[in-house]
């Protein structure tokens, strides 16, 4: 499946990996295959009775960490495939720890999250108090995909207002956050910008993600330009 051409592309927007470590493979490419090895693990379709298949996955899922980007995308999508929320999120909180680069972190969205996303609280409450970079982002990810629109609560706002870091990964996705929130809960979350709730940087940031935005009105943007900052 190896794209050469692609493969140097790729790594110029993966800062954090080696670029001799990033293989060029499409993710259409790479979901397809995690759809086919998730066949496999789970003994459905054409690899019914494949009991070394099964184990084959297994073992891959076991062997962190992983050398290559596309191994780590692999992983982040057989994941997200899993369908019972137990076994999904120990997988998870399995491979969080090795997540090294932003695109595995964000592209990894498990269906059964999805389904009882309440569930999930405890553990996103945990994991945005990680040390480890991704983690953090994650989980805020996690919030933002889930807690957003009818189950919004202030009170997750809050969490993520609360996080401080030096981390670009981290800072970025805490302004890509707001600026959904923007988009969605506008009124509740404003506040966070006239009062200066963020850090300088991802304050400025939030709002100029949120000016970018088709889904924030001209007369909110034009208030918007009026809160930002000097850094």
């Amino acid at each position: 499946m190896q794209d050469k051409p692609y493969a140097a592309f790729q790594a110029k927007l993966l800062p954090s990996i080696d670029p001799d470590k990033v293989i060029g493979v499409r993710t259409p490419q790479l979901r397809e295959y995690a759809k086919e090895l998730y066949k496999v693990q789970k003994g459905s379709g054409v690899a019914e009775g494949d009991e070394a298949g099964k184990a084959m996955v297994q073992e891959f899922l076991a062997a962190l960490p992983h050398t290559y980007f596309e191994e780590k995308q692999l992983h982040a999508f057989l994941i997200s495939l899993e369908k019972d929320f137990d076994t999904c999120v120990t997988q998870v909180e399995a491979f969080l720890p090795f997540v090294d680069n932003w695109a595995t972190c964000d592209q990894m969205s498990p269906k059964a999250f999805k389904k009882q996303p309440e569930k999930l609280l405890p553990y996103i409450d945990r994991w945005i108090s990680s040390d480890h970079t991704y983690t953090v982002r994650f989980a805020v990810g996690m919030l933002m995909e889930h807690f957003l629109d009818g189950r919004f609560d202030a009170k997750y706002a809050e969490m993520v207002a609360q996080i401080r870091s030096d981390e670009y990964y981290i800072n970025m996705m805490i302004a890509w956050y707001f600026a959904t929130a923007l988009a969605k809960q506008y009124e509740a979350v404003i506040p966070y910008l006239e009062q200066k709730r963020l850090a300088p940087w991802t304050h400025n940031r939030a709002i100029q993600k949120s000016i970018e935005s088709y889904r924030i009105t001209d007369e909110q943007k034009a208030y918007l330009r009026t809160l930002k900052v000097h850094c």
